[in-house]
């Protein structure tokens, strides 16, 4: 029999995963808002810097801690604390009267968003059936960047508004919109059925998993409950047995963010304006981008559970690293400008096709499930590091010559094909409770 697609299981996707849209929204608006800030705070390379990775050490807070209350008082109810941080962000960043409380409302927003990164995918790996797994935990990539492109979308519309020097508040603040209904809407999922056998609430957790569409939910549930008495033993993250999917991990966070994506995404009209584009030339440009972003994240989704995790990396290593060479190139020889958005747009839809719609899922997928809060608050603590790192020092790397950073980031991406083709094991297909064992034996 066919497994099918519940509205239930759709619904609880959904909904989680608009975590994903706020945290695509609130990282990359503000791209739009860096000049203006430039000179309404007479900031720095430096103090740009800060300005635009503060958000995202409180992302690195969010993450190293967000599997507590997670396990604590579960998935779900945590989102709605994250929603909470989202909203207060947008709010004083909207109303901040000065650069300090601009800098604070921007680090509660990275809270939220670190947070939301950790527990959203969680949450949908365990609500998922395996066979849609791969798909639905896509999701969240799916909204993260379509959080990206309605950012850019929406910093060019209140463009087009001439509203002088209280632009960049509408820009920040205007997330409020979605964090609000984000809250709302998170009363009307289920709990995780493994926090509810965690808990033991067998019956509500046997519930969730028939009304999921999972064809053989009592076999499911017996997994769940073997699974949970082994984390009732208390183990440790950081022991040699979880040191290949701790391995794992890392690997696919670190090169996630050594590709550049998130420092181009957050300069990206800089990179423009640096190139020659006038402001609403670069928005438009930003537009075209954060919709290539979009179009290959649904391709992608719709691959990832027949070509498989390790093939898409594969692809998406040397689609990257070939975009990012000529990106290097244009800004060594300062020839050949106009060739700059296609290139950008190439690689964009090479990292969409890989790194962007694998990474969350990979890192939901190779922790079993007595360490997997700890684990996907390691991976996502290892994604936002580097975010925070790069993000920080790349104003300080392109002031020298806009060129570096490129080549930095097309070799990273060279080295990261060789290390998936040898190290990297195929999850597509395996239950979470199959995927602990396969790991451990290697």
């Amino acid at each position: 029999m066919r497994m099918k697609l519940t509205g239930f299981l759709l619904k609880s996707t959904v909904v989680a995963a608009l975590g994903g849209l706020l945290f695509g929204f609130d990282t990359a608006v503000i791209a739009g808002t860096t000049a203006a800030l430039t000179r309404q705070y007479r900031l720095s390379p430096a103090s740009l810097g800060l300005t635009v990775s503060i958000a995202l050490w409180g992302t690195i807070i969010g993450a190293m801690f967000a599997g507590i209350p997670g396990d604590r008082y579960g998935r779900r109810d945590s989102l709605r604390g994250m929603a909470v941080l989202y909203l207060v962000s947008a709010l004083g960043s909207a109303f901040a009267w000065g650069w300090y409380p601009l800098v604070a409302a921007r680090f509660i927003g990275g809270l939220g968003i670190g947070g939301s990164s950790v527990l959203g995918p969680m949450y949908i790996a365990e609500i998922a059936p395996a066979k849609w797994r791969g798909r639905l935990v896509g999701v969240f990539q799916f909204n993260v960047v379509l959080g990206i492109l309605l950012a850019y979308f929406s910093n060019y519309l209140i463009g087009l508004f001439h509203l002088g020097a209280r632009e960049w508040r509408w820009e920040l603040g205007v997330s409020g919109i979605p964090a609000a209904l984000f809250l709302a809407m998170l009363f009307g999922i289920p709990r995780s059925p493994r926090w509810l056998v965690k808990k033991g609430r067998v019956d509500e957790a046997r519930e969730v998993l028939r009304l999921s569409g999972e064809e053989h939910f009592e076999e499911e549930l017996a997994e769940i409950a073997a699974s949970v008495q082994t984390e009732n033993r208390q183990e440790r993250l950081f022991s040699r047995r979880y040191r290949l999917p701790i391995f794992l991990a890392v690997t696919v966070a670190m090169f996630n963010q050594l590709s550049g994506i998130n420092a181009i995404l957050y300069y990206l009209n800089d990179i423009f304006a640096r190139a020659g584009f006038s402001r609403i030339s670069g928005d438009l440009q930003a537009v075209a981008v954060g919709a290539t972003n979009l179009v290959f994240t649904v391709i992608a989704m719709a691959a990832i559970d027949r070509l498989g995790r390790k093939t898409l990396l594969l692809i998406g290593s040397i689609g990257t690293a070939a975009c990012l060479a000529g990106v290097a190139a244009i800004f060594f020889t300062s020839r050949h400008q106009r060739d700059l958005v296609w290139l950008l747009i190439g690689f964009i839809a090479s990292f969409a096709f890989s790194q962007g719609a694998v990474i969350w899922v990979y890192i939901s997928e190779v922790f079993p499930n007595p360490v997997r809060a700890q684990g996907q608050s390691l991976g996502t603590f290892t994604h936002w590091f580097m975010n925070a790192l790069i993000s920080g020092i790349f104003p300080l790397m392109a002031a020298s010559s806009g060129a570096y950073p490129f080549v930095f980031f097309s070799a990273m991406m060279v080295l990261q094909f060789f290390v998936v083709l040898l190290l990297f094991p195929e999850t597509k297909g395996i239950s979470l409770e199959a995927m602990q064992k396969k790991l451990e034996m290697a």
